[in-house]
């Protein structure tokens, strides 16, 4: 197996524990409050990444602090409210809401670049919202409370990938990274203080749950993840993020005793359509611009 090969499929064990984070996120909601696992799982995360690049985050600058207090912030919205959000709405429902974002991002970048969204984009829109229609509509055209803030959560994770694609640019990427992980759970544990009474996990599958969510979901695919993206592409990267939401509905099943409804099923392949054309249509621009390039050079 080459190295990108290697990469991918580091790339592929990271989205599989990304989707274990959901089953992880309700086995901790059975006995702490949402901001006090949002809390203990970045601060564990922060540490735990920390102990390993100690020598890169005691070097960092005051742009790398500014810009990872934004992006942390962003990160503990999406955490806290994907934690609301699972109170009221199954695992299954969140992890393909959640992946909305692989079609909210290049809506967000057309407006940027004031121009329409492509074809295949139109398309992966529009097979998207019919899957969400799908999963989230119960008898009458009303939406549960979870799908709405699930929903809202898959909106600020484009705003932090966007601004994530600006900030890296600038700053050395793996403190930035570790520094967001604090600034959130340093969030966290303010609003614990002001609004829930702080605890530690008082039994054995909260632990799991709250040691599964710092170490192997955050610090462990934060860095698996940096270390895969350096050999391997953009477009590889978000085809294989594109499986999230099915892991995040086999580990429901496994562990927590979801059903796979016909609704899921149905709902679920028209996300991952949108998704994977929305992928696929940059794998070709890339394709096309490399060739202009190459033909460039030839002449």
């Amino acid at each position: 197996m080459g190295i990108q090969g290697k990469a991918n499929l580091l790339m592929v064990i990271v989205t599989m524990f990304w989707g274990l984070s959901y089953t992880f996120m309700v086995m901790g909601l059975e006995t702490m409050a949402v901001y006090n696992v949002v809390a203990l799982r970045c601060i564990i995360a922060f540490l735990a990444a920390g102990i390993i690049f100690y020598k890169r985050i005691i070097k960092v600058d005051a742009k790398t602090l500014k810009y990872a207090a934004i992006q942390g912030f962003l990160l503990f919205i999406v955490f806290a409210l994907s934690l609301i959000g699972l109170e009221t709405t199954s695992v299954s429902n969140a992890g393909f809401i959640l992946s909305l974002t692989v079609v909210l991002v290049p809506i967000f970048s057309s407006f940027i670049e004031k121009k329409l969204p492509s074809k295949a984009v139109s398309f992966a829109i529009i097979c998207t919202m019919i899957g969400i229609t799908i999963l989230t509509t119960h008898g009458s055209v009303s939406f549960q409370k979870g799908d709405i803030v699930v929903a809202i959560a898959a909106l600020c994770y484009s705003i932090y990938l966007l601004l994530n694609s600006s900030f890296t640019k600038n700053v050395e990427s793996i403190s930035y990274g570790i520094y967001q992980l604090g600034f959130a759970g340093l969030y966290a544990l303010i609003l614990t203080f002001i609004f829930e009474t702080p605890t530690l996990p008082s039994t054995t599958t909260a632990w799991i749950a709250i040691i599964g969510l710092g170490v192997i979901c955050s610090a462990f695919c934060f860095v698996g993840q940096t270390v895969a993206q350096q050999y391997t592409s953009a477009t590889h990267t978000g085809l294989i993020f594109s499986l999230e939401p099915i892991f995040a509905a086999m580990f429901a099943m496994m562990f927590i005793g979801e059903g796979i409804t016909i609704k899921l099923l149905i709902g679920g392949s028209f996300i991952l359509i949108g998704n994977l054309v929305a992928q696929l249509e940059h794998l070709h621009v890339l394709r096309f611009i490399k060739k202009q390039e190459h033909e460039k050079a030839i002449h």
